[in-house]
């Protein structure tokens, strides 16, 4: 229930309130909020981002940036589907009841009952809510109920269509049955999205709020046909722990082997495919060496870039910039050869750190950039507060609007991001054996980011825990939670992870088996 000003309030507090939710039941104050969400997506393709190789260009992003505030650490998730879920609760996927894995992969459902989703509290106070693109949490896709107006590619209930990310897609159209639709799906979700900016699906009198979830760049890493000539002869280092042995990670790091070196001396993707489910067996276009599979992900990310060009000239054209909210960010990262990679989901920075950029005119501190690490939880109170409604369940993130208005401004909230494999609510409270734990080699873990620094906890006993200064050490290389000068920092932030986890109704708090000693 959406609370009411008490009648005890101040008189300022009761109009301050009265505007708020006068704006939420669609006066012109209402902002419309435009949220694209891209898919296995790094900050390092984004050339505004000084992670990126010298050679990426995205234009069209990087002048959203200049609209806005971008944010250098942003962890929204661990992979597809935990990352929308949480994005949809407000919560971390160890306190999202009823969500699960069920069936034949993808496939998943939950108790909309038990797993409420926010965007049916924005239709209820005025907003006109749309989602068009992938869905990737339970074959409910919630419309009628979380949504007004869906265009998506429904996942988890077409099993045999889940691989045709670029093309061939079974696309639902407001609950109707799927139909087979042909083109590139980066450029069909941005048409369609296009089209709901400039009116069609929508009633002109209320604000509206578009998830627009792009399926790029997710494997099996198909461009466009305009952009395969891009990024000729194009210089890839080599990350300098792509190979094994990897000093001072934990044990299951040493046994991560994606790369190995072709006949020319070249690292290359071993077994000569990418691996991923729903899209096994899938070849590089130009190769299968690191930096072949590098030039074809970039090669990707160049639709998406277009796309959000295209959008903000809508945007523009339509008289809607000045009163729209945009939001730019991915589910995760995705790794090349980092830590011995080519996958998301550890958690390093290299696998899960995602681009994030928002922009709102008289909102959002134009061109800045923002070094606090922020997480996919916060994003949720971010849109409640900008949209004039109050929260109508405990959420697990901040709002980030002191941010937005002073980037530079002191923020000592810790960002916290786990992973436990395909696990959901109380059925995480439990922690399975080390080896039922993992997922494509990873076991369960849990992350702290509190400034420079991150703290990383694996669920399994006995393993080292692991701490990294994230502003001399970028790349995550040297493990300082060994070194004895750092002993106290560790346990401080052993103590801090412990107590967000706690914060955030985390089950398993109480579970974790015990790390190895610092003394040994």
């Amino acid at each position: 229930m959406i609370a009411r000003p008490h009648r005890c309030l101040p008189l300022i507090v009761m109009l301050a309130s009265l505007s708020l939710t006068a704006a939420a039941a669609g006066t012109d104050k209402s902002p419309n909020i435009l949220f694209i969400y891209t898919d296995d997506h790094s900050h390092r393709t984004v050339s505004c981002y000084d992670a990126a190789f010298p050679w990426v260009k995205t234009p069209h992003i990087d002048q959203l940036a200049k609209r806005g505030v971008r944010f250098t650490h942003a962890y929204i998730g661990t992979w597809c589907m935990p990352s929308r879920a949480t994005l949809l609760t407000g919560h971390h996927p160890y306190a999202i009841e009823s969500m699960r894995m069920e069936g034949e992969y993808p496939g998943s459902e939950y108790d909309p009952a038990k797993c409420p989703f926010w965007p049916a509290v924005f239709r209820k106070q005025g907003y006109h809510t749309a989602q068009i693109g992938k869905w990737h949490t339970g074959t409910d896709t919630g419309f009628g109920r979380d949504w007004d107006h869906q265009i998506v590619w429904n996942r988890p209930r077409h099993i045999d269509n889940a691989g045709a990310y670029y093309n061939n897609q079974l696309i639902e159209r407001d609950g109707g049955k799927a139909k087979l639709t042909k083109g590139y799906t980066t450029d069909n979700y941005t048409d369609w999205a296009i089209e709901y900016i400039r009116g069609k699906n929508r009633p002109s009198d209320k604000p509206w709020y578009l998830w627009l979830c792009f399926g790029a760049v997710h494997g099996p890493f198909t461009p466009a046909d305009r952009h395969l000539p891009a990024y000729p002869d194009i210089d890839v280092p080599t990350p300098a722990d792509i190979y094994p042995p990897r000093k001072g990670k934990p044990q299951w790091q040493q046994e991560i082997k994606k790369w190995e070196l072709d006949d020319q001396g070249r690292p290359s993707m071993v077994g000569g495919a990418f691996g991923g489910k729903t899209v096994e067996g899938a070849k590089g276009v130009h190769g299968n060496t690191l930096a072949d599979w590098v030039r074809q992900y970039h090669q990707g990310v160049l639709a998406i870039d277009e796309a959000v060009g295209r959008l903000m000239d809508t945007l523009r054209e339509t008289k809607q910039l000045d009163n729209t909210m945009v939001i730019f960010t991915s589910d995760q990262g995705f790794a090349w050869g980092q830590h011995g990679f080519c996958s998301k989901l550890a958690a390093y920075d290299a696998t899960v750190r995602s681009p994030l950029i928002i922009s709102y005119p008289g909102l959002t501190a134009e061109g800045t950039v923002c070094a606090s690490p922020v997480g996919g939880v916060d994003l949720i109170p971010t849109i409640f507060k900008t949209a004039g409604i109050e929260l109508p369940w405990k959420m697990h993130g901040h709002d980030l609007t002191p941010l937005l208005k002073d980037p530079q401004a002191k923020w000592r909230r810790p960002v916290l991001l786990s992973l436990q494999s395909r696990m959901y609510g109380s059925d995480t409270h439990e922690i399975p054996a080390a080896d039922e734990q993992k997922l494509a080699g990873v076991p369960w873990w849990v992350f702290l980011v509190q400034g420079r620094y991150k703290y990383v906890r694996t669920m399994i006993a006995g393993e080292v825990e692991e701490l990294y200064d994230l502003k001399k050490d970028p790349d995550e290389l040297v493990n300082l939670a060994r070194q004895p000068k750092h002993r106290k920092r560790v346990e401080r932030m052993r103590a801090a992870t412990l107590k967000e986890l706690r914060r955030t109704d985390a089950g398993f708090v109480d579970n974790l088996p015990a790390p190895k000693n610092l003394g040994e």
